[in-house]
């Protein structure tokens, strides 16, 4: 039975192999310190945070995350170890909350090995705290006990670390506060919160009975509990979850109302608890219920949301979830398995009478076996969800609108200039090592709220297939024409304006369909006057848009001045910029978005060596993209390592400057 702690209630712990799961709405950053008997932290390296995960017994989240899984081995830990703080707290700097009190309560729960929950606490009574020390595990009279804690500490990680007696706590605060920082930049964005509530299957399925679900989360994977990235656990025995939570998760902190529920086979009440016009259309009518015991077809948009492109927009997030949440849980089972075999040999192995011989070979045999059965268990419980995937994947990729799809996609044979902005674009293809050849599509909210980087460098996982750096430069320039191509196609002709900056004109090749379709305003600017002048004009525009806000008057802007959104790319940075120049750039990055102002860097972050840290935010505010396959974006749930392939025009095909023609006609007809 789970004990279900209050503040200060403490609770035995049977096992020493546990895991600490958090749960918290919105990304939190999860530490733990190691204190003494007088529970005193002896110096920096008694920490395990995102900078330095891994200590003896104890390995944290390498990035902020909503959902975060802790392992502790209390075995493992130093004998001068007498005490195990978890620690939570907000990252800085990131455009979230500045608080816990406007967040949803924190849960955290202790499991063990196996999932089965042995306590769980939700920390309430909340308010201008930032960081919170959440749990304690401690030894008493050789036993181990876990309490709950909840001590917030408004000054943040610093005030929390100098309380427990750390005499460097705001170098450590400091240190943890950029690795957190480091991990966002590589972050996937996590879809924004609707006040739509959860984005349930039901909505499609509700006719149906539990084990006729249209999606994947109905397979049960290993044992695990897997808790969803909003807070809900999904699914006692760790599917993904029977029903998707919502495909726009909220992130709005007022976004407090109740979701809808229904029982089995009742009408969904489609109603916005903050709009008093129509409810929104339901999902498309699911595909016949399949034969007892086997999944519905899965049907494209039947998600919830107020237009087939934001069902798909959710569905697509879903799917991203799901996957997420499936190769955890499979991940998971093979550390147990791992685990108890290790066990096993470890008791064979203690033993000397049975190290060696047929009966100490017949332990290992059989500790290995049931490793495998275990594996094997979850390995089909995983292929049984990616096989549903799959068929989704299948009936969504044809139905995506133009800005969610594929350059191969047929959708653009049919392409017109659109007369709004869509919700969001497509940058790529996101996937997992467990799951290849399934592709998720990764999309991103409009207008872009950080700019991006197409890092033209040798890549972190290079495998030898490129062995020329001008190739890969290549490759960035032509993989940055791709977004730039998508961008403007997605606007309205009159909405979107492109500058460009190449200052030795190492990118007139790959610029070249830009150039010739006339959809640029300008010729790309070159040498170090054609930069200072494109900064200086974008600069003012900031200015200006600035103060009419501020004023109250951004209505009152000067006659003639364009409106649209304004995109910068530039090439072979740090080239043609001086220091002035360079100034001009990072204030573009951190206050363009907001006015208007967006932000695309071609550039090897090497090439600006020379700076040192004083480009770190410039490069870490910008959502590193890569010319080639490479496993560098991290889920904002469980912190997966996402292979990112890029969304490029297929060799040959005469797709993008179509498209690009009809732009520019259409650019001319509203000059």
């Amino acid at each position: 039975m789970v004990a279900e702690l209050v503040r200060g209630q403490n609770h035995p712990l049977s096992q020493v192999r546990l895991e600490i799961r958090v749960s918290a709405g919105r990304p939190v950053v999860a530490a733990a310190t190691l204190g003494d008997e007088s529970g005193r932290i002896h110096g920096v390296e008694w920490v395990a945070h995102p900078g330095a995960p891994t200590l003896p017994g104890l390995e944290v989240s390498r990035q902020a995350a909503a959902d975060h899984r802790l392992a502790v081995d209390l075995d493992a830990m130093p004998a001068t170890v007498h005490r195990v703080d978890v620690l939570l707290a907000l990252p800085p700097g990131a455009g979230g909350p500045v608080s816990f009190g406007s967040l949803s309560a924190p849960f955290v729960a202790v499991t063990g090995l196996d999932g089965v929950e042995v306590a769980s606490y939700t920390i309430t009574g909340l308010d201008a705290e930032s960081a919170v020390v959440a749990l304690e595990l401690y030894r008493r009279q050789g036993a181990w006990k876990v309490r709950a804690v909840g001590q917030g500490y408004a000054g943040g990680l610093a005030a929390l670390l100098t309380d427990q007696g750390l005499p460097q706590a705001r170098q450590l605060a400091a240190a943890i506060d950029d690795a957190v920082a480091q991990g966002l930049a590589r972050s996937v964005p996590a879809p924004p919160r609707t006040a739509d509530g959860d984005r349930s299957r039901q909505a499609a399925t509700s006719a149906l009975g539990p084990d006729q679900s249209g999606s994947p989360h109905g397979a049960q994977q290993g044992g695990h509990s897997a808790v969803g990235p909003y807070g809900a656990v999904q699914n006692p025995q760790g599917s993904p979850g029977q029903g998707r939570p919502a495909g726009s998760p909220s992130a709005d902190p007022d976004a407090t109302q109740p979701t809808p529920t229904a029982s089995p086979g009742a009408p969904i009440d489609y109603s916005h608890p903050r709009r008093q016009n129509a409810a929104p259309p339901p999902p498309p009518p699911s595909a016949p219920p399949a034969p007892p015991g086997q999944p519905a077809r899965p049907v494209a948009g039947d998600a919830t949301g107020w237009s087939m492109e934001e069902r798909l927009y959710n569905q697509v997030w879903g799917m991203f979830e799901d996957l997420a949440r499936t190769t955890a849980a499979y991940r998971s089972a093979v550390d147990f398995a791992d685990a108890r075999m290790e066990k096993e040999l470890d008791q064979v192995l203690s033993d000397p009478r049975s190290r060696i011989g047929g009966p100490g070979d017949a332990a290992r045999e059989a500790a290995q076996s049931r490793r495998m059965q275990l594996v094997d268990q979850a390995r089909e419980a995983l292929e049984r969800d990616l096989v549903q995937l799959g068929a989704e994947a299948d009936v969504v990729e044809p139905a995506l609108p133009v800005a969610f799809a594929r350059w191969d996609n047929p959708v653009w044979h049919a392409y017109r200039v659109p007369m709004e902005m869509p919700m969001a674009l497509r940058l790529g293809d996101l996937h997992l090592p467990e799951s290849d050849p399934l592709r998720i599509p990764m999309l991103v909210r409009l207008p872009l709220e950080r700019g991006l980087w197409i890092d033209s460098g040798r890549p972190g996982s290079f495998d030898g297939a490129i062995v020329d750096s001008h190739e890969v430069r290549r490759l960035a320039m032509e993989s940055a024409v791709a977004h730039i191509a998508r961008l403007l196609a997605v606007h309205p002709a009159d909405e979107f304006t492109v500058h460009v900056v190449d200052p030795a004109g190492s990118g007139a090749r790959e610029l070249a369909p830009l150039v010739q379709s006339g959809v640029l305003t300008a010729p790309p600017a070159a040498g170090a006057a054609g930069v200072a002048a494109v900064l200086g004009q974008l600069t003012e525009r900031v200015d200006l848009v600035q103060m009419a806000v501020r004023a109250g008057a951004a209505d009152s802007l000067p006659p003639g001045f364009d409106t649209s959104q304004q995109l910068l790319v530039v090439n072979d940075f740090p080239h043609g910029f001086d220091d002035r120049a360079v100034t001009r750039l990072r204030y573009l990055a951190d206050e363009g978005p907001a006015v208007g102002v967006h932000l695309m860097m071609v550039a090897d972050r090497e090439d600006a060596g020379d700076y040192g840290p004083l480009l770190d935010p410039l490069w870490r505010g910008l959502l590193r993209l890569t010319p080639v396959a490479e496993d560098h974006l991290a889920d904002p749930w469980v912190g997966h390592a996402w292979t990112y392939e890029p969304a490029m025009v297929p060799p040959g095909s005469q797709v993008l400057q179509q498209v690009l023609a009809q732009v520019a006609r259409a650019r001319t007809k509203h000059s």
